[in-house]
């Protein structure tokens, strides 16, 4: 037992701890009133993103008159343009109102949206949507244009789409992470966004659960009713439940937490910032050019979005083969899908901590390209070789087209890992070096090229070689794309190259002009 001396006085401090607990969940006992809150809501929105991207892929993948071909014309112009207008909105909407009411405003918004679909648009699709023979009549006459007509065929289907796709860069890229940096201090940042990582994919597992679980419902459902449309209605409310959960956590650490000086410091006179550099696309294009160095950053992360796009369409077309005319089925499989991703990234980011410390920069950038190459290839020989390699397979138990299936997951799933766990950090790793202004300029130009042209750029190919050879299936042009994408990776690859040798050098100048400024006698 201990005592206490009357009259003595103490310093109430954070306590220190090291060693397992220091290494797997840095958060002092005084931080979870602040990690846990912010740690929900992202739990929240992350799982409402998966709920949703997996099923808009449904959706549109085995809708008739539509196919997995619509979601590159999706993706390069109708979430393109959503996600520019509500860049404008956005900004007149915040010379209007606080970011707390625009934050309830936002979220009321996109929930009241997918209560809609759920429960008004989808029941009455058959009214709704054109008729589908009208549809196929057109598709016709302008091949070249089929699939912008697939877009406006199931057009509940595509607004569903580009919804959920802006719900993603709305709640996560835009209102969670600016919520986050406005709150958090440098020093609670280096402990509490590593974690966000691991619980973005602990929502990945939980969402994955909710996905199999509702949408293998149709199992229960009497005969002659919509197992899909009641699938879509309890994952509507599902979603509907977690925003407003999200909405609630966000008020109370508006009431509870953000009025604690202890945990921000709005009460304390600040400094004036500079305001970060907003740059456009032109812009930042002159910026890359400018700067080699930032310009192959750029490189990397347009060469990710463009080459995992270019796939996925691929690997959604052989579901959409595998699944064909059963939504519950190819929903089902995504929910597993997000499951295992979110466990097996976890599992590779524990794996694979420390190789850049051990094995250097390239190693570390270099693997996750290398293992897009490696599975990229094997799914490609499926898809491509399927005929020949059919008897081989059914040997095995399953047909060419499902073990493609199974191993463009696996391709996906080990690159979307090694992206989370490796290239993430690098890529952040390489702007070290830099200069203040370089830092703040590179990285919003790169954000603009990288970032929003990413995936559009992989619809924009598509979408091109359909015009070009006036096609009506992917899988025509497949052998054209796998090109495409080896050419990509090549460049990719020797980017990493190019970067690391940059890198290495301006790091070392660096470490050169910080060891100058250490006073003599004292060691870092």
């Amino acid at each position: 037992m201990s005592s206490v001396k009357t009259g003595a006085k103490r310093k109430v401090s954070q306590p220190e701890f090291s060693g397992l607990r220091a290494a797997l969940f840095p958060i002092q006992n005084i931080e979870f009133k602040k990690f846990l809150p912010l740690a929900f809501i992202m739990l929240c929105v992350l799982f409402n993103y998966t709920i949703l991207r997996d099923t808009k892929d449904s959706l549109i993948a085995t809708a008739p008159g539509a196919g997995p071909e619509a979601i590159p014309y999706l993706k390069a112009i109708f979430v393109m343009l959503g996600a520019m207008s509500f860049v404008v909105l956005y900004t007149k909407l915040t010379n209007m109102f606080s970011s707390e009411k625009l934050f309830y405003g936002i979220v009321s918004f996109f929930l009241g949206f997918f209560a809609l679909f759920s429960f008004v648009l989808y029941p009455n699709i058959d009214v709704l949507h054109p008729n589908i023979d009208y549809v196929n009549a057109l598709q016709l006459e302008f091949p070249r244009v089929k699939f912008l007509l697939s877009v406006w065929a199931v057009w509940t289907y595509s607004l569903f789409y580009v919804m959920s796709e802006m719900w993603g860069s709305v709640m996560i890229s835009l209102l969670f992470w600016q919520f986050a940096n406005e709150i958090v201090r440098s020093s609670e940042a280096k402990r509490f966004y590593p974690l966000f990582v691991l619980i973005g994919n602990v929502a990945l597992m939980l969402s994955g659960t909710a996905v199999v679980m509702f949408s293998d419902i149709r199992q229960s459902v009497p005969a002659g009713v919509d197992a899909w449309g009641v699938a879509l209605q309890y994952l509507g409310i599902t979603v509907i439940i977690a925003g407003l959960f999200a909405m609630y956590i966000y008020r109370w650490m508006h009431k509870n937490v953000l009025t604690d000086p202890v945990y921000y410091d709005a009460a304390s006179p600040k400094t004036t910032k500079k305001s970060k550099s907003k740059m456009g696309v032109a812009d930042s294009f002159k910026y890359l050019f400018s700067s080699p160095y930032i310009g192959l950053i750029a490189l990397l992360v347009l060469s990710y979005g463009m080459s995992i796009n270019l796939i996925e369409v691929i690997w959604k077309k052989q579901l959409s083969i595998q699944f064909a005319g059963d939504p519950n089925g190819y929903n089902a499989f995504m929910g597993n899908f997000s499951r295992a991703t979110g466990a097996a990234t976890i599992l590779i980011i524990f794996m694979t901590k420390g190789v850049v410390n051990k094995f250097g920069w390239f190693t570390g950038a270099v693997i996750t390209p290398l293992i897009l190459a490696l599975t990229g290839g094997m799914f490609f020989s499926l898809v491509l070789f399927s005929e020949q390699l059919n008897p081989i397979v059914m040997g095995l138990g399953f047909t060419a087209t499902y073990m493609a299936v199974l191993v463009g997951a696996v391709q996906n799933i080990l690159t979307k890992g090694t992206k989370y766990a490796l290239f993430d950090p690098t890529k952040e790793m390489a702007y070290i070096p830099l200069d203040q202004d370089l830092k703040t300029k590179g990285k919003a130009a790169v954000d603009v090229i990288g970032g929003r042209l990413g995936k559009a750029a992989g619809g924009y190919t598509v979408m091109a070689i359909f015009t070009i050879f006036a096609v009506q299936d992917i899988m025509v042009v497949t052998p054209y794309l796998a090109v495409i994408i080896a050419a990509i990776v090549v460049f990719w690859v020797f980017g990493v190259g190019a970067l690391s040798v940059r890198y290495n050098r301006a790091n070392g100048e660096k470490e050169i002009q910080e060891a100058k400024k250490i006073p003599e006698g004292k060691t870092v």
